[in-house]
């Protein structure tokens, strides 16, 4: 076990130092709130492409899909599938929609047709998606650097998150967006070079990972049963994938928020295609790093036995009742620790630290714009002042990187970063995409149906999610569903719901 040389501190300490720069160089012309969260509406489409795919291209792709391909197979790849049919959705309906309304927030149309309650609800729910994933995004990262740097996972959290603030707060959305530019680029290259580097460990090369993956079955997109429904095949997996990823191109303020950013609608429709052409195939290599992992690690029985002891001495247990899901995440930081020459490891963590870096200024940026004009200027100072409005921004940009951080923390100990992050995003995304779509797509459904519609999606999703930790004795009330399917089902049963509410009220104004 080896850690980080001077070099390779040199390499990250500059990639830092470059970042805070250049929200430095941005400070300089930021002057006004606009151009805190719209960046003056000034941004290429080619620029905010590449930013929106490295929001996509966070470490928990970086850490998280490698680790579950390292443990399982590739049936998770079917999320990154999904893309092209919810961004042909979005850009289609979602984007002429922003574009017109001209409102910074995603949320203010709900008020519009269900009122307060409604544009709240879906705030809160934007912002605990948030928390988790830029919370996941955390751990993630310090999950790597803490066995190379021999320093406490939490204090790695406190130092990555303090210098991602300072850049956010001094740039704003301009300086978000240019430093994903470069971020995209590096973690890109970062990618290449780790499956390089593992290719090269093997004395067969690319054939041993085909015939090691083939043999285990590494290569699978999962069952193609379409009436199982309790398990992650390849058709749950799609509609997951399709569901959250409408959810984040149609609805989520960090994605709308940068439409606004463009040029021309036009620009903002083909940032997110090109979002999709990158995100698919690079998607595909961390899955390809992570079934070479496994293939090296059958060949490194040695190295493999002390990533087991590691995972298990952390969690109290015993290595034998390991299994590879349980350790995947440490697959990568153990090649890392072990087998990256010194200024090749410092390249690859500066990569990695900008798949976090990337995502959580971002969240922190659209966060903190939700903060101010879905709870500041709603509900405490409509009237607040140019200066008033950027003391609050700043002020919840500290306070959301906090948050974050103690997310982070809370997560701990987690046995897969990708598992806990789809969870919660299935959880909290369901809710907020149903009301969305009944607002949109029915013209007459109310107040009340809609509430009645998010009533019964939030009970629905939480059955879904919590049934499983029912006792024996309730297993009959236990949903059948596997807990991907909750953004689904949750986003149709307050769709549906509204839907029927309202063709009743019709029906008895019809007929008294």
């Amino acid at each position: 076990m080896k850690g980080v040389s001077l070099p390779d501190l040199l390499i990250i300490a500059v990639y830092l130092a470059a970042m805070i720069g250049v929200g430095v160089y941005f400070a300089r012309r930021r002057a006004s709130i606009d151009q805190f969260t719209r960046a003056s509406g000034k941004i290429p489409g080619w620029a905010l492409g590449i930013s929106l795919y490295a929001t996509f291209l966070s470490s928990n792709t970086f850490l998280g899909v490698p680790g579950k391909a390292f443990g399982s197979n590739w049936n998770s790849f079917v999320f990154s599938l999904s893309m092209p049919f919810a961004a042909w959705v979005a850009t289609r309906y979602f984007v002429p929609f922003y574009r017109h309304s001209g409102e910074i927030s995603a949320y203010s149309h709900l008020e519009r047709r269900f009122g307060p309650w409604a544009r709240t609800y879906a705030m809160v729910c934007f912002l605990l998606t948030q928390l988790a994933r830029m919370g996941a995004i955390f751990f993630g990262v310090a999950l790597v650097l803490a066995p190379l740097i021999h320093v406490d996972i939490r204090i790695i959290m406190a130092v990555s998150g303090a210098c991602i603030v300072v850049y956010t707060l001094l740039g704003g959305m301009e300086a978000v967006i240019w430093t994903e530019v470069v971020q995209g680029i590096i973690k890109t290259a970062g990618a290449l070079l780790v499956l390089g580097l593992v290719i090269a460990q093997l004395d067969g090369g690319v054939n041993d990972i085909l015939t090691i993956g083939a043999a285990d079955n590494k290569f699978s997109l999962g069952s193609f049963d379409i009436t199982e429904l309790g398990a992650p095949t390849f058709w749950v997996v799609l509609v997951y994938g399709f569901f959250i990823n409408l959810t984040n191109f149609g609805i989520d303020q960090n994605y709308v928020q940068r439409y606004h950013t463009a040029r021309t609608a036009r620009e903002a429709a083909r940032s997110i295609w090109l979002c999709v052409y990158c995100y698919v195939p690079v998607s595909l290599v961390f899955f390809f790093i992570g079934t070479a992992l496994y293939a090296y690690y059958n060949h490194h029985s040695e190295a493999m036995a002390v990533i087991k002891e590691t995972v298990a001495q952390q969690r109290g247990v015993s290595a034998q009742t390991l299994t590879a899901a349980d350790y995947g995440d440490q697959a990568m930081p153990g090649f890392m620790v072990t087998n990256v020459p010194h200024g090749l490891l410092g390249l690859i963590l500066a990569a990695l630290l900008s798949a976090a870096m990337s995502t959580i200024s971002s969240g922190i940026n659209s966060s903190a714009t939700v903060i101010l004009n879905d709870i500041y200027l709603r509900y405490v100072r409509p009237s607040a002042s140019e200066q008033q409005e950027v003391r609050v921004l700043h002020m919840a940009t500290v306070l959301i990187a906090a948050l974050a951080l103690a997310t982070g923390v809370a997560m701990v100990g987690t046995t897969s970063i990708l598992d806990l992050w789809w969870a919660l995003s299935g959880a909290f995304a369901g809710g907020m995409l149903g009301l969305f779509l009944l607002g949109m797509l029915s013209r007459t459904a109310g107040n009340t149906a809609a509430k009645v519609g998010t009533a019964t999606g939030v009970l629905v999703i939480a059955w879904i999610m919590l049934s499983r930790w029912l006792p024996p004795s309730l297993e009959a009330w236990r949903s059948p569903l596997h807990t991907h399917l909750a953004v689904m089902v949750g986003t149709l049963a307050i769709f549906f719901t509204g839907t029927i509410v309202t063709s009743v009220k019709r029906l008895r104004t019809v007929n008294p």
